[in-house]
């Protein structure tokens, strides 16, 4: 008789091939929207708004990178509770359906499948705490800190969580000025930290880059209409007539371009400020006219993410290439 066969112990789980790894790791990447740099933009401002003798100072260079990494976990924490609340309500299988072929689906891994409902809420979950330590991190070895500037971080952190998930603010009316005031906030908090005060001209860039967002945010919306209707998402899209909706956003344009033009008739501003952010301004008028007279509203859309991006190249221009005009202390 042959032998009788070995003894068979449990065989060691085997670890996920790495293409299934690096499937996640991407989708986890997709999920938190890391190729949209917008928001993360403002630390360059804010870096070139410091005075020339600070800017390479180790204590400023650690409490920038800390302030970074911060931001990606907020943010990631921001589009992961929007994603979860999207797939659950349907607005983004309105949005990124077969009707709409020319949204990317792979951006929004819940709806492809490619991450689970409690992945995204784990994963938002970590981010939101890693991005509150971070910032504590650049609390502590910051050369400053004003309660104001921590307070400010503090609600970014918090109203972020709370953009579509918790308060759902995008869902209550606030998206429009949430967008502009995180964008503020952004700017504002990490400067008051490195520079311990802030003046007129900093905010008055604070609202230019919050306007950046609001400004591809909007033309979003209007394309987004009948989903985000659908879900009661209460966004002046949806809210208004369409001729309501395209005199809300060229409002909003010319708002931009009067921040611009008032900060230097008051003084707020060096008197070459409006002659530099021009092409700001004039790509605006493009970006309506293309929206809203071609009615092409995903090609204004993408157009608004190049103009936020000029525009924050040319506000660090400005600063880097002329003095700062000083405001008041807060």
């Amino acid at each position: 008789m042959p032998p009788d066969d070995p003894p068979r112990t449990a065989s060691a789980p085997r670890p996920a091939p790495s293409g299934v790894r690096q499937g996640k790791i991407a989708a986890y990447a997709r999920l938190a929207k890391l190729d949209i740099i917008d928001y993360y933009l403002g630390l360059l401002i804010v870096w070139s708004l410091l005075a020339p003798a600070v800017r390479f100072e180790p204590s400023v260079l650690i409490a920038l990178a800390l302030l970074l990494a911060g931001e990606l976990c907020m943010v990631a924490a921001m589009t992961s509770f929007d994603d979860v609340t999207g797939l659950r309500d349907g607005s983004d299988a309105a949005n990124y359906g077969p009707d709409a072929p020319r949204r990317k689906l792979v951006r929004k891994p819940l709806i492809a499948g490619t991450l689970s409902e409690a992945e995204a809420i784990g994963f938002g979950r970590l981010a939101a705490v890693a991005a509150a330590l971070l910032w504590a991190g650049a609390v502590a070895v910051a050369p400053h800190g004003p309660l104001w500037a921590i307070a400010a971080l503090a609600l970014c952190l918090v109203c972020a969580v709370q953009y579509s998930w918790g308060l759902k603010l995008s869902y209550r009316g606030w998206q429009e000025v949430f967008l502009v005031a995180l964008g503020v906030g952004l700017l504002a908090g990490p400067y008051g930290l490195l520079a311990g005060t802030v003046g007129a001209f900093v905010l008055v860039q604070g609202v230019l880059f919050g306007m950046g967002p609001l400004l591809f945010g909007v033309y979003s919306n209007t394309n987004d209409i009948p989903g985000d209707a659908r879900v009661h998402r209460r966004t002046v899209a949806v809210l208004t007539s369409p001729r309501g909706n395209a005199a809300f956003v060229a409002a909003v344009s010319a708002a931009e371009a009067a921040v611009i033009l008032g900060a230097t008739a008051l003084g707020i501003a060096p008197w070459w400020f409006a002659i530099a952010l021009a092409p700001t301004m004039v790509l605006r008028a493009a970006q309506w006219t293309i929206g809203f007279a071609r009615g092409d509203i995903l090609r204004a859309r993408n157009l608004g993410i190049t103009i936020h991006r000029v525009t924050v190249a040319l506000l660090i221009a400005v600063n880097l290439l002329g003095p700062t005009v000083p405001g008041g202390p807060l």
